[in-house]
């Protein structure tokens, strides 16, 4: 099985010192990877972000948890994620959607196209990308995208390129993502372009196997190297585990029962949520956890319990 490694997703922080020292803190309690997501709300700007974060840690990992492929032009990203990757001395995780939330395109007036027209124009950017971090040149007349002799310079530390995320809780981008990714990151659908029942209502383990099998038959014989990662939304490092479930069934119209099985949930003592991380390991082979910034402390016990096993 793919050892287990954990990470944590942050927005922001008060100040450049803060956001360095969590940086830091982040790196102390032994988490692999700090990540920034990629939206037009209340958060820092993810590539000068990580930027700092990686120049104020050591082997910190950094990353794009993710990129959204229509805010940048594919050669323009292509040669700021080699520069970091490079001068962080091959620490980054390059992330990439195909954008979700509706929000982003109403406030920043990019055209929010079909799913599938930003799957496709996704599919042609990342072919670009690799290319250029591979082969130092990329050449391709496509639908989207038309780009002659571009040249990928400076090539990045990791070879042939960084390790590739690509998530998404739909069948076409997580066969694209068994495809073409290194780690695969399994959330809910979010056709809806933002979050509230309809989210709910496929976050149920179910829907999760169901993905995992979509990944897994396009993946093939590559699959058992994949990292099968999960965005976490409700972490509770808590003795009485039983009462937080049943306060939050409601929400997801479901039991506390199965309530304790939903991916993006962990809530339970530390013997708990580390015996429940090993047998979704095992069933369904998911290895590499984001949580939160409020949970960074709280759970770092099971950081320390589970990494590299």
């Amino acid at each position: 099985m793919v050892p287990f490694r954990f990470a944590v997703q942050l927005s922001k922080a008060a100040s450049g010192g803060a956001w360095r020292d969590t940086a830091r803190k982040v790196e102390g309690l032994g988490y692999s990877t700090l990540f920034v997501p990629d939206h037009f709300g209340d958060q820092y700007g993810p590539l000068v972000a990580l930027t700092v974060a990686a120049e104020a840690t050591t082997d910190l990992r950094v990353g794009s948890l993710v990129l959204g492929n229509d805010y940048r032009h594919p050669v323009v990203l292509a040669k700021e994620v080699a520069t970091l990757d490079l001068l962080s001395e091959g620490r980054v995780e390059f992330g990439l959607g195909a954008g979700w939330m509706t929000s982003d395109y109403e406030q920043s007036g990019i055209a929010h196209d079909s799913p599938g027209t930003r799957i496709e124009r996704m599919e042609e950017s990342l072919a670009i990308m690799k290319a250029l971090w591979s082969e130092g040149r990329a050449t391709l007349a496509g639908k989207h995208y038309t780009v002659t002799e571009a040249v990928g310079t400076p090539s990045p530390h990791q070879r042939p390129h960084p390790p590739i995320i690509i998530g998404g809780g739909g069948q076409r981008v997580l066969t694209f993502a068994g495809r073409e990714a290194d780690i695969v990151g399994i959330n809910p659908n979010l056709a809806a372009g933002y979050i509230g029942p309809e989210v709910a209502a496929n976050a149920l383990v179910e829907f999760y196997r169901q993905r995992v099998e979509w990944i897994r038959a396009a993946a093939g014989d590559r699959f058992d190297q994949l990292e099968l990662q999960i965005l976490t939304f409700l972490v509770q490092v808590v003795p009485n585990g039983r009462e937080v479930l049943e306060q939050m069934a409601p929400i997801f119209s479901t039991t506390p029962e199965a309530m304790a099985e939903i991916p993006i949930a962990l809530v339970g003592t530390v013997d708990e949520i580390v015996e429940t991380l090993q047998r979704r390991r095992e069933e369904l082979g998911f290895s590499y956890m984001v949580i939160q910034e409020a949970e960074l402390d709280a759970f770092a016990p099971v950081v320390a319990r589970l990494t590299g096993t």
